[in-house]
């Protein structure tokens, strides 16, 4: 049987993702921030599962994830946690940001390196990280979120492309949503102007198109026409423009 690594799962995309496997057959490692949601988890998916509580921003929690599941052969390594910080750039807490930046591009990095190199010696393996429509594009009022996503598709598509290179086996695709209906906006400090997409949706949509081999995966026809007219407009009409967007979000 195999089984998949999702972290930030107890909540959002990630528990949607891991429930959508487990009905899948898959068997599952789950780590997040709340062990008892964790616990719940693990009781409801029954034997075989694994958990491990730990918070991605701590500087040596992806080592941890990672030492906790040698042993266990992981297929599908899903790289979902992740949160936003709003605000002017100048006023945001740095404290709060360099949390951001270690969940949201470092604890990417190194588990994506780490069980990158266990895939390709196994010779399979499916990696999916979970960006953003943010990661094309310059985000003022949110500006570390946005580069932190920009970061994560770019990484995941120069992997891509190594792998193509060397005829690689595995398969690496990133997950590019925009609004979904989880606590995201709570924690960010924001309220979306636009109808956030259903997260079963999106996390479902995700998951197929990942095991399918799709490179970059953007879940509604409207975050589509929207990446492609940002494709279309130069950089600097369109930061002002996502300015004016980001400050609707902005909570009374």
């Amino acid at each position: 049987m195999k089984r998949a690594l999702i972290t930030g799962a107890t909540s959002g995309i990630g528990k949607e993702m891991a429930f959508y496997l487990h009905r899948c057959g898959w068997q599952l490692t789950l780590t997040g921030r709340n062990e008892e949601m964790l616990r719940r988890m693990a009781r409801k998916f029954g034997e075989g599962t694994q958990y491990i509580a730990l918070d991605l921003a701590h500087e040596d929690a992806p080592q941890k994830l990672y030492a906790f599941c040698q042993g266990t052969r992981i297929d599908f390594l899903i790289n979902n946690a992740g949160f936003g910080v709003f605000g002017e750039f100048s006023e945001t807490s740095l404290e709060e940001e360099l949390r951001m930046i270690a969940v949201n591009i470092r604890a990417v990095h190194i588990l994506t390196k780490l069980f990158l190199r266990d895939f390709e010696k196994q010779g399979r393996g499916h990696i999916l990280n979970v960006a953003s429509s943010a990661g094309f594009m310059s985000g003022p009022l949110m500006a570390g979120y946005y580069a932190s996503k920009n970061y994560v598709v770019r990484l995941t598509l120069a992997i891509r492309e190594e792998l193509r290179q060397r005829r690689s086996p595995v398969q690496i695709s990133v997950l590019c949503p925009g609004p979904v209906d989880t606590d995201f906006s709570d924690r960010a400090g924001v309220h979306f102007s636009a109808k956030p997409a259903d997260a079963k949706y999106v996390a479902r949509y995700g998951i197929e198109r990942a095991l399918s081999g799709t490179a970059i995966i953007v879940p509604t026809l409207q975050m589509k026409l929207a990446l492609f007219g940002a494709k279309l407009c130069p950089e600097l009409p369109l930061s002002a423009a996502a300015y004016h967007i980001q400050h609707r979000k902005k909570k009374p």
